[in-house]
């Protein structure tokens, strides 16, 4: 039988994060809990968890102020979730999370809470906090970096990890010669290749690709999202355009699309444009 006052907290409106909690852990109690929320273990809720963080992302990289608490509040929601099960099985709770995080940051601030100076750039501050990173760490230099990574993302920390210790090209003409040497060797083999090949291949021309973007200060992360959207924007512009005339781009040929595509383009760069290119 449900407990009424623990129902009385998850639904009276104000109580923030205890009721948050509470709610959470109403949702997984074993005899009165949602079937759903009950089945649920840490890898099923996983990939959630990443989901609602690209859509904070995404709010944020739109400017949606009006989402982004609403998908702040879906990211909170994954946290608590993952805390009640740590809790269930007796590893961690929402305390202890909040705890070690806390913690972490008085202990990576020294120039906050210590007695190392604050008059440091930025980037200085940087690397003093990889430092300490990599104290804690006291293992490979490569450990640590998530496997659940974006691998983009992945490839550009293992990258920095590397260069740390001084494994990286000097300039970045090197990792343009690296570039072109790659996809070359794709282009080349690709008929004589078997499908792993090729894709063993195409990996290692997005690994250079990676690093180039690092090298020239890119995050290739939001490069390829700006590309994204970029020709969502412009493929729509051609459905738009073609749909005036009562037809698909199935009943359309590359040569008209492709005039119709530079159309967009133009368009985008007239003065009035609302392009974010």
């Amino acid at each position: 039988m449900a407990d009424t006052r623990k129902d009385e907290i998850c639904t009276t409106p104000g109580g923030g994060l205890p009721r948050l909690l509470a709610i959470m852990a109403r949702l997984r109690d074993p005899e009165t809990g949602c079937p759903w929320d009950i089945e649920q273990d840490f890898a099923s809720i996983a990939p959630y968890t990443i989901e609602e963080a690209y859509e904070v992302a995404d709010a944020i990289e739109r400017g949606a102020w009006d989402e982004l608490e609403g998908e702040l509040g879906d990211l909170l929601l994954q946290v608590v979730y993952h805390a009640q099960m740590g809790a269930e099985g007796g590893r961690f709770d929402f305390h202890s999370v909040a705890e070690r995080v806390a913690q972490k940051m008085i202990d990576r601030h020294p120039h906050i809470w210590g007695d190392a100076s604050r008059e440091k750039s930025a980037a200085e501050q940087v690397a003093d906090w990889e430092a300490v990173k990599a104290q804690e760490r006291k293992g490979r230099t490569l450990d640590g970096v998530a496997l659940g990574l974006p691998a983009l993302l992945r490839a550009v920390k293992l990258q920095n990890r590397a260069a740390r210790v001084g494994f990286d090209w000097p300039e970045t003409a090197q990792v343009l010669d690296k570039l072109q040497e790659e996809a070359r060797e794709l282009v080349e083999a690709r008929d004589r290749l078997t499908a792993a090949e090729v894709e063993e291949e195409m990996g290692d021309l997005l690994f250079v690709v990676a690093n180039l973007a690092r090298h020239l200060g890119v995050d290739p992360e939001g490069a390829l999202r700006g590309a994204n959207a970029k020709f969502t924007r412009r493929f729509e512009a051609i459905e738009d355009a073609l749909a005036d005339e009562g037809r698909t781009p199935a009943q359309s040929d590359l040569a008209e699309m492709d005039a119709l595509w530079e159309a967009a383009k133009a368009g985008e760069k007239l003065p009035d444009s609302k392009s974010r290119d």
